[in-house]
């Protein structure tokens, strides 16, 4: 090591910020250590193929099956609104845009409230009438997921469209491409890392979505009981090691959703 670089890791301002990293990295290792320490394998035994394996199982496919959905819906509304948002002014772009974020910002119990007061109005009693239920219902969590996830898929997507540059394009319509042929064959392939990237971590957050889940589709075991729900159906019961079990498959899938997100290269597209 030479003399300049030693000489910049032994300053006191490089200290005190490593320590600040270290500080708060240790912290969050120690906090989830906890849990590793205070299960068994007896406990995740149970969890996964003893006698509470059917709860966990069935929290599992229906939070996959759920969150897949929401992030397909997400993913499928958030290209169009993204790109809009990246590349065109237009009047109440700004406030158009802070509406975007507001379900992200929100405490999540909001979108629930909301949830169930729009279908709680004259047009929601129409919806659950003639269109399809979705209080209290497997397709609501979906919807219950896709309020903040949508937000999130938009602002992810938008941050990808936005890394690509539009003299791209232009020079794409300068050699024969209208404006649809340019998005197709030079945005899409130039922003699909990030794409992908988004929509995984779309599908992290709606799969941790708990608030507006409980608000607006219940807590009742094996019908609306996510991975989320199941935690806390299992802590209000007092069976911390069920719950504890079931959190460290929500932090397996988050951790492996976040690998994914870092080796697409999408770690400027969070915000």
């Amino acid at each position: 090591m030479s003399a300049s670089v030693r000489q910049a890791w032994t300053s006191p301002f490089r200290y005190l910020v490593v320590t600040g990293l270290l500080l708060f990295v240790g912290g969050i290792v120690v906090v989830f250590a906890a849990i590793a320490f205070r299960l068994d394998m007896d406990t995740i035994r149970r969890a996964i193929v003893g006698s509470a394996s059917e709860e966990t199982w069935f929290a599992i496919r229906l939070t996959a099956v759920c969150t897949t959905i929401t992030t397909a819906i997400a993913v499928a509304i958030a290209i169009p609104a993204g790109y809009a948002l990246s590349r065109y002014k237009f009047p109440l772009h700004s406030v158009i845009d802070t509406i975007i974020d507001l379900p992200i910002v929100l405490p999540p119990l909001v979108a629930g409230i909301a949830l169930l007061v729009f279908f709680g109005s004259t047009a929601g009693v129409w919806i659950e009438k003639n269109i399809m239920p979705f209080v209290y219902t497997q397709q609501g969590i979906i919807l219950a997921q896709l309020v903040p996830a949508g937000s999130f898929a938009v602002r992810a997507i938008k941050a990808a469209f936005d890394s690509v540059h539009p003299r791209m394009e232009q020079v794409a319509r300068t050699l024969g491409c209208n404006e649809r042929q340019a998005f197709i064959r030079v945005v899409l392939p130039q922003a699909r890392n990030g794409l992908v990237a988004g929509a995984v971590m779309t599908w992290a957050r709606a799969a941790g979505e708990f608030g507006p889940i409980l608000m607006f589709c219940g807590a009742t075991r094996m019908k609306t009981e996510t991975l989320p729900i199941a935690v806390f159906l299992n802590m209000s019961v007092g069976d911390v090691g069920m719950a504890l079990s079931l959190t460290v498959i929500l932090v397996v899938l988050s951790a492996v959703a976040l690998l994914v997100f870092k080796a697409l290269g999408g770690r400027g597209y969070l915000w």
